[in-house]
């Protein structure tokens, strides 16, 4: 017996047929049932939705809550005009940041504005005056003809009030340090709380957080302030990164070869006169009073200018500039021969997206659709969020079998509680609740941002499909421009989503479950930082890792999945496979060219932003007379520059991942081209002269 002929280990090569032009136009349907699955979740994720929305509350997120689950400040109610919430004893509460999050063991109301004096209860009822003041601080319809020791042991007013300042809504202690660290309020280093005497840095504990917080907040408020200032130049500096990234892809049409040489050349150049800058500026700061400081002695600043006046941050600029240019020039060195073909598959792009000038703009229908998700998930987790029902709960400060168990306001003071407890009260504790709805919450909010995940990647597999459609009728048009079809997207986005979006839907479904599986994994981290299990936290690095990977392979099969798709119109798995056999047997010139095309597409990006970035930073540093007067009214100049850098790179990254996507499709094109044409006037060649002369290969009947 002759032995089996074996079988290719990653199939067969493509085999000439003669009816295909390109993207097949006589399709069917694929993945019908990942399409109804697709859509049935969509039709719970509205039903979520309406759940949310009809029982949710937002003002829970906007208002603090007062004792009684009541909002300070609500437009339309009592309390309308009484936005603060006030703290009977501050002294119960931990910090501030507790105070954002969970209940604090003390009366809280609702009131117009904070205390500015000091004024105990005692003194404050032997005055008149004084007493009218005071009461603002207590129990709506207090008795103030009262005994004291009636009204504390009643709960209704504190015992004390002390100068404070609103902070989130809250009035916290008006807390500052003197000259020798002497902590006062209100200019005063004691006061007394009821029959104790206490000094202000006993405060100090209540509210030791919030001085980073309250730094916090002070620099979000300057680069606000810098933002109102500065944004008509932000939104300038944008507009030339959005028009230098449309220049460089027509340029490119035209002069590819001569553009990718121009821009390594000048990326070299403008990290080198990075690392020229950071040498002068660490020069200039030697020997200098305080520029020998290190970055660890100097700790966390809110003026972030210092950290540009001591020697050691010029210093780490200067290293890092330097191993990115090393790196950068050994790249250049190995890959100089593949650079080559590289620049033909950008050529062949560029002409491609020259002949598809509406491929550029596709990018803003993803945007915006991704930005609608975006908002209905937000809105969506807001309003799931909000929508429990006011829990109240026994506080106390003394051992009381009661502690913690949920009562009633309305029927607390008739219960046994407060007889067996003298100091227990009936407070708000949480938003929560015991019907069907409130228990499966958290199920709403996984499912809510599992469709948000599956959404997303649907858009984006969307959009990529549509490209891809649109440059492979490009390239195998065998006359070009002549054979292109007419409206290319407009034509493939219709083809996507009339026949595949069961298939789109199957791939987002599989990246979606991977990316879900990493946030639980990110969420296991953060509860295990507490316990010391040494081998949990390798295990879980361990899967973060693993996960990390598998996305990125399935992000990259998919892409090329997607090419398939476009072109041939097969389900999901059929194309997934075809594509991944097609790129193993040619998986080194696919690595190569892939990747040296991806150096060359950030680079183009990198240019474009170190542009951007080194214009903004010499406008906005004041080393230009035209832009001292912006500068002269900013709190930090380094806020614009980076705005303006971070949006010139999300736009340059826009424009060039319709190049990526293309020059993607040209090589899986290419590669489909050479295994089913071999240039006789039957199986003529797709490609152009450049590719052609380039693999020593020509169309043998057009020599004739």
């Amino acid at each position: 017996m002759e032995p089996e002929e074996k079988k290719p280990k990653y199939g067969d090569s493509r085999t000439f047929d003669p009816n295909f032009k390109g993207p097949i136009h006589n399709r069917s349907c694929t993945d019908v049932l990942c399409c109804l699955l697709f859509i049935l979740a969509l039709l719970a994720y509205f039903a979520v939705g309406l759940l949310a929305w009809s029982q949710g509350d937002p003002r829970k997120v906007i208002y603090p809550t007062d004792s009684r689950g009541q909002f300070c400040g609500q437009i339309g109610t009592p309390l309308e005009k009484k936005p603060l919430l006030f703290y009977f004893n501050i002294m119960k509460c931990a910090s501030p940041l507790v105070l954002l999050e969970f209940q604090c063991p003390t009366t809280q109301i609702c009131v117009e504005k904070c205390p500015e004096r000091f004024l105990t209860l005692k003194k404050a009822i032997l005055n008149k005056e004084h007493m009218q003041y005071f009461s603002q601080f207590c129990k709506e319809g207090v008795d103030t003809t009262m005994m004291a020791t009636e009204l504390l042991r009643d709960g209704m007013c504190p015992s004390v009030i002390i100068p404070s300042r609103p902070f989130t809504r809250r009035c916290l202690p008006a807390l500052e340090t003197k000259k020798g660290g002497v902590v006062v309020i209100g200019n005063e280093t004691t006061f007394t709380s009821g029959d104790v005497n206490l000094n202000a840095t006993d405060l100090l504990e209540a509210t030791k957080k919030s001085n980073i917080v309250v730094e916090a907040r002070q620099v979000a408020m300057r680069i606000f302030e810098d933002y109102t200032q500065s944004w008509h130049w932000i939104l300038l500096g944008l507009v030339i990164a959005m028009v230098l990234s449309l220049l460089f892809i027509i340029l490119l049409r035209f002069l590819a070869g001569v553009m990718v040489w121009v821009m390594i050349i000048l990326v070299i150049l403008v990290i080198g006169y990075g690392i020229f800058h950071c040498y002068m500026q660490y020069a200039a700061l030697k020997g200098q009073p305080g520029s020998d400081v290190t970055i660890k002695d100097l700790g966390l600043q809110t003026d972030f200018s210092i950290y540009l006046q001591i020697q050691q941050t010029w210093l780490a600029f200067m290293i890092i500039l330097c191993i990115v240019e090393v790196v950068i020039l050994l790249l250049l060195i190995f890959l100089r021969k593949r650079i080559l073909i590289a620049i033909a598959l950008i050529k062949e792009a560029s002409k491609a997206v020259g002949h598809v000038m509406s491929s550029l703009f596709y990018p803003v229908l993803t945007f915006a659709l991704v930005s609608v998700v975006i908002a209905y998930w937000a809105v969506t987790a807001v309003f799931l969020s909000t929508s429990s029902e006011p829990v109240y709960k026994v506080f106390n400060t003394t051992e009381c079998e009661y502690s913690r168990q949920t009562c009633k306001p309305e029927t607390f003071n008739r219960t046994n509680i407060s007889a067996q407890c003298p100091d227990a009260e009936c407070l708000f504790a949480f938003y929560g609740g015991e019907t069907y709805y409130h228990k499966y919450l958290i199920l709403f909010q996984f499912y809510n941002l599992f469709l948000f995940f599956w959404c997303v990647n649907f858009v984006t597999a969307l959009g990529q499909v549509t490209l891809a459609g649109a440059f492979a009728s490009y390239y195998w048009a065998f006359k070009k421009p002549d054979d292109i079809p007419a409206f290319p997207i407009f034509s493939s986005l219709g083809r996507a989503l009339r026949y595949h979006t069961g298939s789109l839907a199957f791939g987002s479904l599989i990246l979606s479950i991977i990316q879900v599986i990493r946030v639980i994994l990110e969420y296991l981290e953060q509860k295990l930082k507490v316990a010391e299990n040494r081998v949990a936290k390798f295990f879980l690095t361990c899967l973060k890792c693993c996960f990390w990977c598998l996305e990125k392979c399935i992000r990259f099969l998919n892409r090329n999945a997607y090419i398939m798709i476009a072109i041939y119109g097969k389900n999901f798995c059929t194309s997934a496979k075809n594509a991944f056999f097609l790129l193993m047997r040619n998986i080194v010139r696919v690595f190569v060219l892939d990747k040296v095309t991806d150096f060359l597409l950030f680079l183009g990006k990198l240019l474009i932003v170190g542009i951007v970035g080194v214009c903004c930073f010499f406008f906005f540093s004041g080393k230009i007379k035209f832009g001292k007067e912006v500068v002269s009214s900013l709190n930090y100049y380094w806020v614009p520059i980076v705005t303006v850098v971070f949006g010139a790179y999300i736009i340059a990254s826009g424009f060039f991942s319709v190049y990526a996507m293309c020059v993607d499709t040209m090589l899986l094109c290419f590669l489909e081209d050479l295994e089913r044409n071999d240039g006789s006037e039957e199986r003529p060649y797709f490609m152009s002269k450049s590719l052609q002369k380039i693999l020593n290969k020509k169309n043998k009947f057009m020599t004739k």
